[in-house]
């Protein structure tokens, strides 16, 4: 069994008489089960104990290694085969097949989700970061396309007057899906160290509330960064692909790759519709609200600070919808499920470019400061400013069709019969 449903997991551990279990089951997707890169490979498996509760409260964690430490024999741990995938092909992608593995119990009976979530929460950001340097990659390779491939002349005259064609990134919806790349590549990147950031500061800060509040920011984002780096990583990835046109969509150059590996970001660790559920279904509600209620402090008090922020009203409006979104939420998902349902999507995204454009805001304000004082790498800063630009005309605006989406509710996708769908 895999997959978002844990609880009908059908791996089973008996005791052995010496302090380990025999580990019965068979697992999919398991990442790198299999190879000869290293002289041991140790699994970490989920598995139910006798009598164990039938859902996700009675699952285990166990770790099981391919060769048993103490004498260097084959643990019954195989390979059973491999998963042909459409992209990250260099990645061993196995079937595992315990059969009566000899595995030992990490912490608790029936505490293995707790101890698994530590690993997961990581790996989301992890991917996070997996998708925003393939939507990086992508940027750099149709930017040196765009800046050398001949075709046309400029709308306003030649460019190139002494080519035969002026390079294609005169030609504005060129350079419309160039700065879509480059200004969410840097709008992600800020996202994610913001978040690392939170993260060192819950760790490792001395003042307890700053820890919290931070720790509550980390909790917050982390699907956040999860599903909105994953999904603009692999657009950026196909718009990229879009600029190279037929070159594209060719072996010869690295897109079509790029394009196939990072769809699967989108996907592990839980797909992108379940770190939306997360977002709704369980974060929000945390601690009472504290979680985003830290997240609306955070942005309010950089207004209240900040009076001539760069952008601020369009800043002010997205808060504005984003508080909307959150309170329609809280007034209709405990009433009906299936409105949380609906609206998680729509609802992690709008928070997503509220916050980037709250980074946006910053890096601009910083841009600017820089400028003011003599600053000698000008062509970053004033990129920087035009790039700000470009995000809260072109980009941040979609908040206003996602609220929209949210306040309109669940009933036009949840009205069909099965008859419908065939119709």
């Amino acid at each position: 069994h895999c997959g978002t449903d844990l609880g009908m997991i059908r791996t089973r551990a008996t005791p052995n008489d010496d302090g380990s279990y025999a580990i019965e089951g068979t697992k999919i997707w398991i990442t790198g089960g299999e190879h000869d890169l290293v002289h041991n490979i140790v699994h970490l498996v989920l598995a139910k104990l006798p009598g164990a509760p039938d859902t996700t409260k009675g699952i285990s964690l166990f770790v099981v290694p391919k060769f048993l430490p103490e004498s260097g024999e084959r643990n019954p741990a195989f390979c059973g085969g491999l998963e042909h995938k459409m992209g990250i092909k260099g990645s061993a992608t196995c079937v595992m097949n315990f059969e009566g593995a000899r595995g030992w119990l990490v912490g608790e009976p029936n505490e293995g989700m707790r101890a698994m979530f530590t690993m997961m929460n990581e790996a989301r950001l992890m991917v996070g970061m997996q998708g925003l340097g393939l939507a990086e990659m992508a940027y750099q390779e149709s930017l040196g396309f765009a800046r050398e491939r001949l075709q046309g002349r400029s709308l306003t005259g030649a460019k190139n007057p002494d080519g035969p064609a002026d390079p294609i990134i005169v030609h504005p919806d060129v350079r419309r899906m160039l700065m879509r790349q480059k200004v969410l590549n840097e709008g992600m990147r800020a996202l994610a160290l913001f978040t690392g950031h939170q993260l060192d500061l819950s760790v490792a800060h001395g003042d307890e509330t700053v820890r919290e509040n931070a720790d509550n920011l980390v909790q917050l984002l982390t699907p956040v960064v999860k599903a909105f780096l994953t999904d603009e990583g692999f657009n950026n990835a196909n718009v990229g692909l879009q600029v190279l046109g037929g070159s594209g969509f060719t072996t010869d150059w690295p897109l079509e790759q790029l394009v196939r590996d990072g769809r699967i970001a989108r996907i592990y660790e839980g797909t992108n519709g379940i770190q939306a559920m997360d977002l709704v279904g369980r974060k929000l509600g945390l601690k009472g609200g504290a979680l985003v209620r830290t997240l609306f402090a955070e942005l309010t008090s950089y207004l209240k600070d900040n009076s001539d922020a760069p952008h601020r009203e369009e800043l002010k409006a997205a808060m504005k919808r984003l508080e909307t979104a959150t309170l329609w939420l809280a007034s209709n998902a405990p009433k009906d499920p299936e409105q949380a349902g609906a609206a998680a999507s729509p609802y992690l995204r709008l928070m997503a470019l509220t916050v980037i454009g709250y980074l946006w805001s910053r890096m601009a304000g910083a841009a600017q400061q820089g400028l003011d004082n003599g600053a000698e790498n000008r062509p970053l800063l004033e990129s920087k400013l035009v790039s700000a630009r470009f995000y809260f005309e072109k980009l941040l605006p979609e908040t206003d069709w996602l609220l929209q989406d949210i306040e309109s509710g669940k009933d036009s996708m949840m009205a069909f019969s099965d008859d419908h769908w065939v119709a």
